[in-house]
C-alpha cells in the first residue's frame, strides 16, 4: 500500500530518495560525506573502530563515546529501560494518554449526544507535543508545572534547528541544561533514601562504582529528553498521518492486535517515513566505502531516513509490510549505539495510539489544514491537520 503524503521536493525524505538514487555515499558540500544506502549505513553504524561517535566537543553520554567507555555508560542507562522498568512505567504512561485523549473526546462532544461529533487538530502540536512532554515528565518524576516551559523549549529548539543558527542552538541547549539542573539539585540534597522516581534513581546511581557527576547526569538526561521530546512528537505526527490514510491498518489495531503486532506496525510506519533523520560519525582511518575514499578525520552523516527506503533492500519503499521488512528496519539504529530508549518510546507510542483509536472511530486528513513536511535536520511533519470522528 502506498502513502502519498508529503511527496514534495522540499522535504528531507524526498531529498534523501533523490540523492540515494544517484549514489549511496555523496559529498555534502560542507566537507562531510552523507551515507544514504542501507548496506553502507549498516557498515558505518556497526564499525565504531573505523567510524567513531566522538564527534562533539560537548559531553554526550552514552552516544558520544566509543569502546569500553561507551559500554560502561551504556550499562548505566540500559537498566532504566529494562522490562521491569517498563512494566513500572506503563500505568503512568496509560494515565497520561487516557487523560489527553479524554480532553480531545470532550472537545468532540463525548458528553453531549446532540453536540459536535468530531474535533479538528494538529497531530503534532495538539497531540504529539503535549503527550511527549507529559509522558516523559511523568516517567522521570518531574513536576507537571514544567510542562509549559518544556513545550516552549520544544518550539524554540525546532525553530533553531530549522534555521541552523549555531548561537541560537547553543542558547536553547543552555536553557534545557538549566531545566535539568533545577530537577537534579533537590534530589541530590534529598539523599539516597528518596529514590522513588527515575531522576532520583539516576542521581544516586552507582553502576560505575561511584556516583555520577552533575555534568554526567545532565548529559544523560539531555539525551533522554531534549532529543526524545521532539522525536516523539514527530513520531506521533507520522503515525497518525499514516493511519488517517490507511483505515485497514487502524482497524487491525482496533480489533485486538497484540502488543507485539502493534509494535511491528508502528516500526514499519516509521520505516516508511523515518523522523529520526541522521547521526554523525568521524572516520578514524582511511576507508573505502561505496566507491568513495574517506580520509582520517572525515565527517560522516548517517541518513537513517534514506537508508530505510533503499530500493536494494525494500523493493518498494512505500509498501507497508511489517513482517517482511522487520529484520532490515533501521528506525532505532543498529550496532553498539542502537537507541537505548526504544522500549520506552515504543511503549509510549503504542499506548497513545491504542487510546486514540479506542476513543475515535475515524481519523481523516483535514483538507483545510494540509500536512506540512519538516525540513532538515528534522524529519517527518511539522504539522498534520486531522479530523477525529466519534
Amino acid at each position: 500500500m502506498q502513502n502519498p503524503l508529503g511527496r514534495t521536493s522540499t522535504d528531507a525524505r524526498a531529498a534523501g530518495d533523490a540523492a540515494r538514487r544517484r549514489a549511496a555515499v555523496v559529498a555534502t558540500g560542507t566537507g562531510a560525506w552523507r551515507v544514504h544506502g542501507h548496506p553502507e549505513t549498516v557498515a558505518v553504524a556497526t564499525d565504531p573502530g573505523r567510524f567513531s561517535s566522538a564527534v562533539s566537543s560537548h559531553l554526550q553520554l552514552p552516544n558520544g563515546l566509543d569502546g569500553e567507555e561507551h559500554r560502561r555508560f551504556r550499562a548505566v542507562v540500559d537498566h532504566f529501560f529494562s522490562p521491569g522498568r517498563m512494566a513500572e512505567a506503563l500505568p503512568a504512561v496509560q494515565a497520561v494518554a487516557r487523560d489527553l485523549v479524554a480532553e480531545l473526546a470532550a472537545a468532540a462532544g463525548a458528553e453531549r449526544p446532540d453536540g459536535p461529533r468530531e474535533v479538528r487538530l494538529d497531530a503534532v502540536a495538539d497531540l504529539g507535543s503535549p503527550f511527549a512532554v507529559r509522558a516523559q515528565a511523568r516517567w522521570l518524576g518531574w513536576p507537571a508545572s514544567l510542562e509549559p516551559r518544556l513545550l516552549a523549549w520544544m518550539g524554540e529548539n525546532h525553530e533553531a534547528s530549522r534555521g541552523g543558527d549555531g548561537d541560537r542552538l547553543r542558547a536553547v541547549a543552555d536553557d534545557f541544561d538549566a531545566i535539568i539542573r533545577s530537577v537534579i539539585a533537590p534530589r541530590r540534597q534529598a539523599g539516597k533514601a528518596a529514590s522513588a522516581d527515575v531522576t532520583t534513581a539516576l542521581v544516586h546511581d552507582e553502576t560505575l562504582g561511584r556516583p555520577l557527576t552533575d555534568e554526567e547526569i545532565v548529559s544523560i538526561l539531555r539525551n533522554w529528553t531534549a532529543g526524545d521530546l521532539g522525536s516523539m512528537a514527530l513520531c506521533v505526527g507520522v503515525v497518525v498521518a499514516f493511519l488517517a490514510e490507511h483505515e485497514d491498518v487502524a482497524a487491525r489495531i482496533r480489533t485486538g492486535a497484540s502488543d507485539v503486532e502493534v509494535d511491528a506496525i508502528l516500526d514499519e510506519i516509521l520505516r516508511i517515513d523515518d523522523p529520526f533523520l541522521s547521526n554523525r560519525r568521524v572516520a578514524t582511518c582511511p576507508v573505502h566505502l561505496a566507491g568513495v575514499d574517506l580520509e582520517v578525520g572525515d565527517r560522516v552523516v548517517i541518513d537513517w531516513t534514506s537508508a530505510n527506503r533503499d530500493e536494494r533492500v525494500f523493493a518498494d519503499p512505500d509498501r507497508f509490510d511489517p513482517e517482511e521488512h522487520a529484520d532490515a528496519n533501521l528506525v532505532w539504529g543498529i550496532g553498539p549505539h542502537v537507541c537505548p530508549g526504544r522500549p520506552l518510546a515504543t511503549l509510549e507510542l503504542r499506548v497513545l495510539i491504542r487510546e486514540l483509536l479506542g476513543a475515535f472511530s475515524s481519523i481523516v486528513l483535514d483538507a483545510d489544514a494540509p500536512a506540512v513536511r519538516e525540513v532538515a535536520p528534522l524529519g517527518g511533519f511539522a504539522s498534520v491537520g486531522v479530523i477525529l470522528g466519534r
